[in-house]
């Protein structure tokens, strides 16, 4: 007999923080045709600091729109060649960082790319997600919220 595991349901999209990067919240796709999750970045700076490797990104976190952006820092954690949903191939570099949705709080991979025309700023993919939710299709935003600006 099996050991039942009690999984969160979220929607196929979510607005998720990342708090290591400064950002309070983005909308992102759950896409468990992704294995590894991507994060726009316009910019992509790599440096060293103390020996190790380094990503300065820009981002603009709202859809839509290119006014807001966010200058993030982090450590790089790989690089890989990726395939995209198009069967295009790129490089990208692979950063460690924590992902917020609801009280659910863990790491996970994620890659930089240039998402400025794609509709959704992240996708999270299947890795970042397996172990711990089951994906309702049908259902948006069931453990993510949107919260208003403060002020």
């Amino acid at each position: 007999m099996s050991k039942k595991i009690d999984l969160s349901v979220i929607g196929w999209r979510e607005w998720v923080a990342l708090p290591d990067l400064k950002i309070d919240q983005i909308k992102c796709k759950v896409d468990t045709g992704a294995k590894t999750s991507a994060l726009h970045a316009y910019f992509i700076e790599p440096f060293k600091k103390s020996g190790c490797e380094y990503v300065r990104f820009g981002m603009h976190p709202v859809q839509k729109n290119s006014d807001t952006e966010v200058i993030c820092t982090s450590k790089v954690h790989d690089q890989r060649e990726i395939t995209d949903s198009g069967g295009h191939r790129e490089k990208r570099y692979v950063i460690l960082t924590t992902i917020k949705l609801g009280q659910h709080n863990w790491q996970a991979e994620v890659t930089l790319t240039d998402r400025e025309t794609m509709l959704f700023r992240m996708l999270l993919g299947r890795d970042a997600i397996k172990n711990q939710f089951i994906v309702n299709p049908a259902r948006s935003y069931l453990i993510g919220k949107k919260r208003k600006k403060k002020g």
